[in-house]
C-alpha cells in the first residue's frame, strides 16, 4: 500500500504540471510526451514494420480495412469539431493496412497509422464486426494512451529510483526486497490497472464512433462474444491481465452502447 501510495503521489505532482484533456470524455490526463516527440518516432517504426511484414493490397478485405477505417477518422473528426476540438486531428498521418497474420490482433499507433491482421477477420465476420475493432484502435490513438503509457512508465521508473534512494543506508536485503516487492506491487496495483482503464475506454469511445460512423453499437457486445469463444476460456484472471475479460467487456459494451446510439442520432444516425 505504501508503495502505491508513492506512485500515485508521484503522479499528482506531475499531473499538476503535464496534462491533457481528452476531448471525448472532458477528463485531464497524465501526459508529457508531446506529439512531436512520439508521432515522429511511432512513425518510422510503423513504415519499418510494414516493411518486415507481408501487406495485403488489392483485395476486397484490404480494401474493406481502408474504408471502414476512414469512415471512423470522418466520425471522429464530425465529433471533435462539432465539439470545439476543430483542428485536434491536424498531426495525425492516418493509414490503414491489412497485414497477412493469423495472429487474432489489430493495433493503432500514436498518430493513427493502424494495422488489422488477417487472423483476426474471420472472427469479425463483417463490415460491422470490423468497425467494432477499428474504432477501438482509433480510439486509442485519439485519447493518446500511447504517450499516457510513455508517462506512467517513467513515473514507475521515477518511483524506483526514489525508492532506491530512500533506502539507501538500509541492507542489500532490504533494497533487494524493496525492488521486488515495488516491481510487483507497481505493475499490479497500478500499471496493469492503468491499462485496462485504456482498453475500456477504448471501447466506450470506439462505440461513439462506429455509431457516428452508421454501425450499429449493439454488434460490438456480439463481436466479443465471438472473441470469447474463439479464446476458449484460455486467457489470465483479469488482474494480471493488461485487458479486461471478454466477459466483462461484453457486460461493458452492452452497458454504453443506448449511450452510443443517443450520441449519433445527433448526426443523423438511428439504429
Amino acid at each position: 500500500m505504501k508503495l502505491k501510495k508513492l506512485f500515485i503521489g508521484l503522479s499528482l505532482v506531475l499531473f499538476m504540471v503535464a496534462c491533457k484533456t481528452n476531448p471525448f470524455t472532458g477528463e485531464k490526463n497524465l501526459n508529457f510526451v508531446s506529439n512531436d516527440q512520439l508521432f515522429p518516432a511511432s512513425f518510422a517504426q510503423y513504415d519499418q514494420f510494414l516493411e518486415e511484414n507481408e501487406v495485403v493490397r488489392n483485395t476486397p478485405e484490404a480494401a474493406e480495412v481502408k474504408r471502414v477505417g476512414n469512415k471512423i477518422v470522418t466520425a471522429a473528426e464530425r465529433y471533435l469539431n462539432a465539439n470545439g476540438y476543430q483542428g485536434f486531428l491536424e498531426d495525425f498521418e492516418w493509414e490503414f493496412n491489412l497485414v497477412k497474420d493469423d495472429a487474432v490482433n489489430a493495433f493503432a499507433m500514436p498518430g493513427g497509422k493502424t494495422v488489422v491482421y488477417t487472423g483476426i477477420m474471420p472472427i469479425v465476420q463483417d463490415e460491422t464486426g470490423l468497425a467494432v475493432v477499428m474504432a477501438h484502435e482509433v480510439a486509442h490513438a485519439l485519447a493518446d494512451h500511447g504517450a499516457q503509457r510513455m508517462s506512467a512508465a517513467q513515473l514507475q521508473q521515477l518511483g524506483a529510483v526514489a525508492g532506491t534512494v530512500a533506502l539507501s543506508g538500509k541492507s542489500e536485503q532490504t533494497q533487494q526486497m524493496f525492488a521486488q516487492f515495488y516491481g510487483l506491487g507497481s505493475t499490479v496495483g497500478v500499471m496493469l490497472p492503468f491499462s485496462r482503464s485504456h482498453e475500456s475506454e477504448a471501447d466506450r469511445i470506439g462505440l461513439t464512433l462506429m455509431a457516428i460512423a452508421g454501425y450499429n453499437p449493439d454488434e460490438a457486445a456480439n463481436l466479443w462474444r465471438r472473441m470469447q469463444a474463439q479464446s476458449d476460456g484460455q486467457a489470465p484472471p483479469e488482474f494480471l491481465s493488461t485487458h479486461p475479460s471478454n466477459q466483462t467487456r461484453i457486460n461493458n459494451l452492452e452497458k454504453w452502447a443506448p449511450a452510443a446510439k443517443a450520441e449519433a442520432a445527433k448526426y443523423g444516425q438511428s439504429f
